[in-house]
């Protein structure tokens, strides 16, 4: 077995949970966490998400044809039209990125995919996108960092957490169809 040269690039360490709510706790961010069983889908959780107040999310990790990187965070019921989406943007043709880039990026795994992750992409390499519908709820339910758990803070705590990360959300109205009207930054 080899090791690495010195001047090889060394894996950064991830955020723990304990470290995105200290982070909550510095922007003052009021927050709940519910502990629950692994839920890999949206479906899978559907019993965990009727005891829980707010609106429960999805999270789609995609790459674009030359190599961007987006976290697209909805309401779990949006209808998401991805090719619609990448047209609006004028990003290149989208796929679902894989289990090694979700963790290159945002430190988590499949499963596990949330906005809070965002705490993990230094500096800020991943192009965020959120449904406009997440600000019709009091609350916003997301994974902190693995999905054996659901903590809901409100919108505009969730937007000042984006923010704080470094990142500067494109936000997005989509119809029942699935597709996306531009709401901020306006065109």
């Amino acid at each position: 077995m080899t090791t690495p040269p010195d001047n090889a690039p060394q894996p950064r360490p991830r955020a723990s949970e304990a470290d995105l709510f200290a982070l909550f706790d510095r922007l003052g961010i009021a927050h709940a966490t519910h502990r629950h069983r692994p839920v890999f889908t949206v479906d899978e959780g559907a019993d965990i998400k009727a005891a829980l107040p707010g609106g429960h999310t999805k999270n789609l990790f995609l790459k674009d044809k030359k190599g961007g990187i987006w976290l697209i965070s909805a309401i779990a019921e949006t209808q998401i039209d991805l090719n619609a989406v990448s047209k609006l943007l004028g990003a290149p043709r989208f796929s679902f990125g894989s289990a090694e880039r979700l963790m290159e990026y945002l430190g988590v795994t499949p499963g596990s995919v949330t906005i809070y992750a965002l705490i993990n992409d230094r500096p800020a390499r991943v192009r965020v996108i959120l449904d406009e519908a997440l600000f019709d709820h009091d609350l916003v339910n997301f994974h902190p960092l693995s999905n054996d758990a659901t903590t809901a803070a409100s919108p505009a705590d969730m937007l000042k957490f984006v923010r704080a990360t470094g990142h500067e959300p494109t936000r997005l109205r989509f119809d029942a169809a699935g597709v996306p009207r531009l709401i901020e930054p306006e065109a």
